[in-house]
């Protein structure tokens, strides 16, 4: 009796012992199975799993010593299972996140290692537009009629367009004179979206109805306010789309016809076609009259239009006919034709110093690349169209001899934006004071200059 009340004894000691060191090393060991780390194989763990199983099986048969193997065998069998029914997880698991891995060394590679993750981000959620259309033309000039253009003003603004594909409009703002016209046929079509440009008469007309001064500040959400000038200089959306919802449709369209949009801008010009002012406002799914008065959605206006308009408030309100003399003689004779006078020269001011803003720090800084003489005030415009993109840029400049307004417009695609509209035209005023045309002229000079041939 004591002999085997020793061997039980025995046993259950070296059980309890054996039970002690073991489930230690299970905790540790439990979570290894569901780790995902690189380099952790499914199948290392499973075997190591299995193994510690198995142990566990082999002391308590050394403690029931009636069932060892049935038992045994029991617990390799379930880990077994286990292991192969997380195996293919764990292995697509670990495939993934190397592959992530992979993917982010590949950015760092080719970005130099900087904000790798915001890279991938912005590569998923970016939207590439594609366009069709060409950024280049050559002979633009082909079916021009330069007879009666100033020969001057007509060679710097061919040099500035180079082979853009594009118009270059000058007009003189005290009469409505043409200067120049280069691509004819593109500048009397039937126009495009005036884009970024249309804030010009949204702008105005705000200011007349007394919604806004140029310093009154337009919440545009939460804390954040804007002024006219920065609005104007920097070209923000949501700005003039609050200004178009405050103005409505009805009152927005009646400046608009007022400014000149709708209707032919030229007198007797053969070959002008009529811009587009839609009677109905844009449906509100597609932004309503906001997007209208923003970018000009729905809306075509054509270059002499946007002349007309820019001309008018470089003289204080006067809108003109624009002429197209088309010999000397009929330069001689040009009498200037007024279409309306427009109350905006209280306005005018207050729209000042976001045109000039544009150029010294805002959307068409890009003129200062190769101008700086004289203020140059202006508006740019970009936007797009069934694969073709526009870019505008309307100025008029306070030169040493009056003021000359200037209209650039582009077509075509990537290359073709507002900013490289300004950047044209300063080109356009750099190759004028080059040939010294804002210097004083004399009556024989000025008699002279208007005999001189036209530049083809």
């Amino acid at each position: 009796m004591i002999a085997r009340n020793f061997n039980w004894n025995t046993a259950t000691l070296v059980c309890l012992l054996l039970a002690i060191f073991t489930i230690p090393l299970q905790c540790m060991a439990l979570p290894q199975p569901t780790s995902g780390r690189p380099g952790h194989s499914a199948s290392t763990a499973s075997k190591a799993r299995a193994g510690r199983v198995g142990t566990s099986s082999a002391v308590r048969s050394r403690a029931t010593a009636s069932k060892p193997v049935s038992r045994t065998a029991s617990a390799k069998t379930v880990a077994r299972s286990r292991s192969a029914a997380l195996a293919p997880h764990r292995a697509s698991t670990a495939t993934a996140r190397a592959s992530t891995a992979a993917a982010f060394t590949r950015k760092a590679a080719s970005r130099g290692g900087a904000r790798v993750v915001l890279a991938v981000r912005r590569t998923r959620h970016a939207f590439t537009e594609r366009f069709v259309a060409s950024s280049f033309s050559d002979n633009l000039t082909l079916g021009d009629s330069a007879a009666g253009e100033d020969p001057v003003v007509r060679a710097a603004a061919i040099e500035a367009l180079g082979n853009m594909n594009g118009t270059a409009l000058a007009i003189d703002p005290s009469s409505g004179r043409i200067l120049a016209m280069v691509n004819q046929k593109l500048a009397l079509s039937s126009g495009a979206e005036p884009c970024s440009t249309i804030k010009l008469a949204v702008a105005l007309a705000a200011l007349d109805e007394g919604l806004i001064t140029r310093d009154t500040p337009v919440n545009l959400g939460g804390h954040y306010t804007l002024t006219l000038t920065k609005a104007l200089a920097l070209s923000i959306n949501p700005y003039f789309e609050t200004l178009g919802r405050l103005l409505g449709f009805e009152r927005v369209k009646h400046y608009a016809n007022q400014f000149g949009l709708g209707e032919l801008a030229g007198y007797n010009i053969e070959g002008e076609q009529l811009g587009v002012y839609p009677d109905t406002e844009l449906p509100a799914a597609q932004g309503g009259v906001g997007r209208m008065c923003s970018f000009g959605e729905s809306i075509s206006m054509t270059p002499l239009q946007l002349g007309a308009l820019v001309s008018a408030i470089a003289n204080g309100g006067t809108l003109y006919y624009l002429q197209h003399p088309q010999s000397p003689d009929e330069v001689a004779a040009l009498v200037p034709k007024v279409k309306r006078l427009l109350d905006i020269a209280p306005l005018i001011p207050e729209m000042r110093d976001g045109m000039e803003g544009a150029v010294d720090y805002g959307t068409a800084r890009s003129l200062h690349a190769s101008f700086h003489e004289f203020p140059v005030l202006g508006k740019t415009g970009t936007c797009s169209n069934n694969g073709t993109r526009f870019g505008w840029f309307a100025s008029y400049a306070d030169t040493p001899t009056g003021r000359i307004v200037t209209v650039i417009f582009l077509e075509g695609g990537r290359p073709t934006f507002g900013p490289r509209a300004a950047e044209l035209t300063g080109q356009f005023y750099r190759a004028l004071w080059d040939r010294d045309y804002f210097l004083p002229k004399t009556p024989q000079l000025a008699s002279s200059f208007r005999s001189a041939p036209a530049v083809p």
